[in-house]
């Protein structure tokens, strides 16, 4: 295992800042969906209403553990710590008890062809976060 730091090229300071704003956005839609306003949550599909106003705690905190630790493993990348991966981990995990609970516990909506895609393309980048964290350890631009 390195015990020095080399320095990390262009790319992962590029893929870096976009998984950065794209667990940022994340973090938005949670908090969108958390402080939803009655106005807002009565324009939405019946169904959608039913979904916002009966999830399970649980499944609010896998939401927020997944995409906080998701920031938060951006954040270890740009200051070049391994603990990135941990959270990345964590990130992942809490993002597939809640994808369990939408498709196959939740009652109130049925799973479309789109929210199917959405979870695909973020497990697929979640998934890509653990791999590329372990690449930036492997090769020494995270301590």
């Amino acid at each position: 295992m390195p015990t020095s730091t080399s320095k990390p090229p262009t790319l992962f300071w590029i893929i870096t800042v976009l998984a950065l704003i794209w667990n940022i956005m994340g973090v938005m839609a949670y908090l969108g969906q958390v402080y939803i306003t009655d106005e807002i949550l009565a324009s939405l599909p019946e169904a959608d209403q039913l979904y916002i106003k009966n999830v399970e705690s649980w499944v609010t905190a896998a939401y927020a553990t997944a995409v906080f630790s998701g920031v938060f493993g951006c954040i270890a990348l740009l200051v070049r710590k391994k603990i990135a991966k941990l959270l990345f981990i964590i990130s992942l995990i809490a993002f597939l008890a809640q994808s369990a609970y939408n498709f196959f516990i939740q009652e109130f909506m049925e799973v479309q062809p789109l929210q199917m895609a959405w979870s695909f393309i973020i497990l697929s980048i979640c998934i890509f976060l653990v791999w590329y964290a372990t690449i930036a350890t492997k090769r020494a631009w995270v301590s």
